[in-house]
């Protein structure tokens, strides 16, 4: 099907399109009925055509923390027309399918899903790469379909495919605004482009279909958006990006400088973190020293994504990947070298055409030895129209067997060991799936699980690492260390109370993804130390805080019982002194026990009453 213009410009401009910054009225928008033959006609029932804005809408994300961002930009245009956005896709009216196309899987996954959506009768939209990259797959012929850059003009696809029609906007145009309605997942974690697109040209990668040439949004754009996500409470910004690195090379500008004016704006209290995304080697190298320095700043998150993909030359150079192996050493252990408690995390792809047992052994070797706690090992998957679709295959069994021998040298590190009994602030933002723990994370964003109140979500505490596991880490909130904005926590704890389990995050695993690289998966896990298991990080700024006795210890076991115990003073504790912490699960708890004693006394009452009945009327014989 070729694609529907999604404008009927005027005709004083020669693409057919609407100046700058010109929304254009819905009846300007192109638009095809579907195709029904008559049986169909017969059985389906007509699309309900009630007021526009009235109706539920389910989104559904696939992929990198870039599809989030546009996902929760959709879902706060459609908030604010009046659509009632939900994640129960039964009782929908229509289905948001935002699509990821790097893997096979994830693709495979919304065939799945758009399946579902035909076989339930629902009126479906799909969005994001695949759509972009793939407008011709036979899964999206009579679905209508909204490219990455069009996401600005989401309501008008809604609103035309409940009426029953098959739009498609797919042309390229002016990047999306930034200040566009949002429905964050996370009211305190803001997903934040810079840039779309890349520089590169991976021989194996479908995103450069999907996302394009460089297109960078300008830094007073970005730090405007900072100051208001600042405003609103946000206690994590996570700068969002194809490659990082790469940003400001189109407008004559570059990460350092876009990187030094956002901290700049950041609250002098630590009170809202940034972390930076992924960033591919080439475009880092020449701003190593720039780059560390942004990375100590107290208000920065001392991690870095940097993709590797092999430690061999010859399988970078036909992934072209534009670096050598010790390009990437460099990157390594400059910043390890710069920035104490560096953490750094690296992907790997494994059985890469024409990689051979030699290759597979230099990539092995290097693995181990960085001991990189975090690596997102992935077989290779050939995407369709890439270069790499069309190179000669190594057999699948052989990507296999490489992918699990990886992955066993990768599970044999014990990165958290040196953590233990260390203390270190931690900024929690999260709720876990387990219902008890509040998910924080270190300078080094490594993520740790403590069992604390709601009301410390968006807040920064020091805890002592109690104890570790292979994929966790689990602390002890120390009391009297608590740092928290007040102008708007108070607004954004309650809402993310009213949004449990719905935001919960899970605990990391070998195969999860903190990041956006164009070959990882799209879960989240905590980052993890780069320097040697038995060496704990320390982190920049922290140095004072870390060395400054701390008092007691708040602990709150699954039960909702609190403990205090004594960090490295013999003070006693007075009973006044004692932490008053109530958990979720306690009160549930408390209740069930009280409830179950009143009903046990009154029947005790009952059953005595009666037996007195009985006695005193019972005739005499």
């Amino acid at each position: 099907m070729e694609d529907i213009e999604d404008v009927l410009g005027p005709a004083g401009f020669s693409d057919g399109g609407a100046p700058p910054g010109l929304r254009l009225p819905l009846s300007t928008v192109a638009v095809k009925p579907k195709r029904r033959s008559s049986r169909l006609a017969q059985t389906q029932p007509q699309p309900d055509a009630r007021i526009p804005g009235t109706q539920t809408i389910y989104v559904k994300t696939f992929g990198c923390s870039h599809n989030q961002s546009d996902s929760e930009y959709m879902s706060g245009q459609l908030s604010a027309f009046g659509y009632a956005i939900t994640e129960e896709p039964e009782g929908a009216d229509l289905w948001l399918i935002n699509t990821c196309t790097v893997k096979n899987p994830s693709q495979s996954a919304m065939t799945t899903l758009i399946s579902k959506c035909k076989s339930a009768n629902k009126p479906l939209v799909v969005a994001g790469c695949v759509p972009q990259g793939s407008r011709d797959l036979k899964e999206l012929e009579g679905i209508s379909i909204i490219g990455v850059q069009q996401i600005d003009r989401v309501v008008e696809v809604v609103e035309e495919t409940l009426k029953g029609h098959e739009v498609r906007l797919l042309s390229r145009k002016t990047l999306p605004s930034l200040d566009l309605p949002k429905v964050r997942k996370n009211k305190f974690i803001e997903i934040l482009p810079i840039n779309v697109g890349c520089l590169g040209a991976c021989t194996y990668c479908k995103t450069k279909h999907a996302r394009g040439h460089l297109g960078s949004y300008t830094i007073d754009s970005l730090v405007n958006r900072v100051k208001i996500v600042v405003s609103e409470g946000v206690r994590e910004i996570w700068l969002s990006s194809e490659d990082t690195g790469a940003y400001g090379r189109d407008i004559g500008t570059n990460l350092p400088n876009l990187l030094n004016a956002i901290v700049a704006e950041l609250p002098a209290d630590r009170s809202t973190m940034l972390r930076i995304g992924m960033t591919n080697p080439p475009f880092i190298l020449e701003h190593l020293n720039e780059i560390a320095s942004v990375l100590c700043h107290p208000c920065v998150y001392t991690f870095l994504h940097v993709p590797v993909q092999s430690g061999s030359d010859a399988v970078l150079k036909a992934m072209n990947r534009e670096y050598t192996v010790s390009e990437f050493r460099m990157v390594v252990d400059t910043l390890c070298e710069l920035v104490p408690g560096m953490q750094i995390a690296t992907d790997i792809i494994c059985g890469f055409p024409g990689e051979t047992e030699e290759d597979f052994a230099q990539t092995v070797s290097l693995v181990k030895e960085y001991q990189l706690p975090q690596v997102h090992i992935s077989q290779f998957y050939p995407r369709p129209g890439t270069p790499a679709a069309r190179m000669k295959k190594v057999p699948s069994i052989e990507v296999k067997k490489r992918s699990r021998e990886l992955t066993s040298v990768f599970e044999a590190f014990s990165p958290y060991e040196g953590l233990k009994g260390r203390v270190e602030r931690i900024w929690m933002t999260e709720i876990a799936t387990d219902g008890v723990h509040l998910v924080g994370h270190t300078k080094g964003y490594i993520q740790v699980l403590v069992i604390a109140p709601d009301s410390m979500l968006g807040t920064s505490a020091d805890a002592k690492i109690t104890s570790v596991g292979r994929w966790s880490v689990f602390g002890e909130v120390i009391e009297g260390s608590v740092a928290v904005n007040e102008a708007s926590h108070k607004q954004n704890c309650a809402e993310v109370r009213q949004e449990n389990g719905q935001n919960h995050v899970e605990e990391a695993t070998c195969c999860t993804n903190t990041c956006d690289s164009c070959a990882c998966s799209g879960a989240e896990s905590a980052a993890q130390q780069c320097s040697p298991p038995s060496v704990a990080p320390t982190n920049c700024g922290d140095a004072a805080r870390q060395e400054t006795p701390q008092p007691r210890l708040v602990r709150r076991n699954v039960e909702g019982t609190v403990k205090t115990s004594e960090v490295d003073t013999a003070t006693p504790i007075a009973k006044d002194q004692q932490p008053n912490v109530v958990t979720r699960r306690a009160l549930n708890i408390d209740r069930i026990l009280w409830g179950g004693l009143a009903v046990s006394f009154a029947t005790t009452v009952a059953v005595l009453v009666l037996l007195t009945y009985k006695i005193s009327y019972t005739p005499s014989y």
